[in-house]
């Protein structure tokens, strides 16, 4: 991990100090993590020389959702490249929620156009390599490609970068509509407007139906019902 330090007060900082020395940058961010049903996505925004961020652009959990909306396609269009990818619920309970998310930013980085030389990373730790990754006879671990690439892990990083807030904002747009989407089909547990996350109704759902075929089975479904009691 190298350090890059940059002015707090500018949403561009972390990138100007990269593409300055050379770097093509990709910011990266997950949505999803601490849902209870629905996948994981990871988005990988792309910038290669500085210009004006959208107006607007910040987390995308301080950003009302149609605001969000609107985002997306000027974020579009500012990246140089974009990419979103996912990982499962069938893959987050065989492998682990920290391998599924290496997995889904490995994925999200082979679909981009242009090929980035040095990884903004949201969290504290290195989003693309997973320790002790293991995966089951029926579903193996994809290699992580991406584990040793050049990066920096930023703690708030959607609040202080604007690669990271544009990858967060893709990304939660496009798992929100998902979840919208999947909510005609398994209605009792109310993701049109909880979009997977442990919610009163939601929970309380779970306590009377049980988990859906959408639901992280591995995590601890039943001491998450007693929540809803």
């Amino acid at each position: 991990m190298q350090d890059v330090t940059s002015d707090s007060t500018d949403l561009l900082g972390f990138e100007r100090v990269l593409i300055e020395r050379g770097e093509v940058v990709v910011g990266i961010d997950e949505v999803g993590r601490g849902a209870l049903a629905g996948p994981l996505t990871v988005g990988a925004v792309v910038l290669g020389d500085i210009r004006t961020v959208p107006e607007g652009l910040n987390d995308s959990k301080q950003i009302t959702p149609r605001r969000r909306q609107g985002l997306v396609v000027p974020l579009r269009e500012w990246a140089d490249g974009w990419a979103l990818a996912e990982a499962s619920p069938e893959e987050i309970d065989a492998w682990g929620l920290r391998t599924a998310l290496a997995v889904a930013a490995t994925r999200a980085l082979d679909r981009l156009r242009v090929r980035p030389t040095y990884a903004l990373l949201d969290g504290d730790f290195n989003l693309l390599s997973a320790p002790m990754a293991l995966g089951v006879a029926d579903l193996p671990v994809p290699e992580l490609r991406y584990a040793t690439m050049a990066h920096e892990s930023l703690v708030r990083g959607d609040a202080r970068c604007a690669t990271i807030a544009a990858a967060s904002v893709l990304a939660k747009v496009d798992r929100d509509a998902f979840m919208v989407g999947l909510d005609p089909r398994l209605p009792v547990y109310r993701w049109e407007s909880n979009k997977g996350y442990g919610s009163r109704e939601h929970l309380e759902a779970l306590a009377v139906h049980g988990p859906s075929e959408w639901h992280r089975r591995s995590w601890s479904l039943p001491a998450l019902r007693s929540l809803a009691s």
